[in-house]
């Protein structure tokens, strides 16, 4: 998931869950490290209504207050630091009044495949806090109150 920047054109902000920070990166960049290269650009169905200049600025605002903090990895519903697909949510929640999908838990999850089992291990130990809110990249790619605008 993608952050828009002032430039929307040309740069993003993204922490991909390689334990980076959250930094602005170049679009085409970004695009490049995506499964052979394929993206989907999506917009608010009402974004003539709901994007004002000073939503707008809002939504830049909040982003901004977390580039340079870590990735979390763990998915704590918090402000200390943020996952992506965290961020976007909360960008347009906060931003722009826009909940572009509803917060569910880890439980809501199938987390029976024996690589999500190894991350949850290693990430919480035997306390895998299956009441934890979260939104998934999926949840806001199939949200309701998006349309898609372009794709490659």
């Amino acid at each position: 998931m993608c952050q828009p920047t002032q430039d929307t054109n040309t740069s993003i902000s993204s922490a991909a869950a390689r334990k980076q920070d959250e930094t602005v990166t170049p679009l085409a960049r970004w695009i490049e490290g995506g499964v052979r290269g394929h993206f989907v650009v999506k917009r608010l169905k009402n974004a003539d209504v709901v994007l004002t200049l000073s939503a707008l600025e809002r939504m830049r605002r909040i982003g901004d207050d977390f580039v340079g903090k870590k990735y979390d990895l763990t998915f704590e519903w918090s402000d200390d630091n943020k996952y992506c697909s965290e961020l976007i949510r909360i960008v347009y929640d906060r931003g722009a009044d826009a909940q572009l999908s509803p917060l569910r838990t880890l439980a809501d999850f199938d987390l029976s495949s024996p690589e999500v089992q190894r991350l949850m291990k290693e990430r919480y130990g035997n306390a895998i806090p299956l009441s934890e809110a979260v939104v998934s990249p999926s949840d806001l790619f199939d949200s309701a109150l998006l349309r898609e605008v372009t794709h490659n």
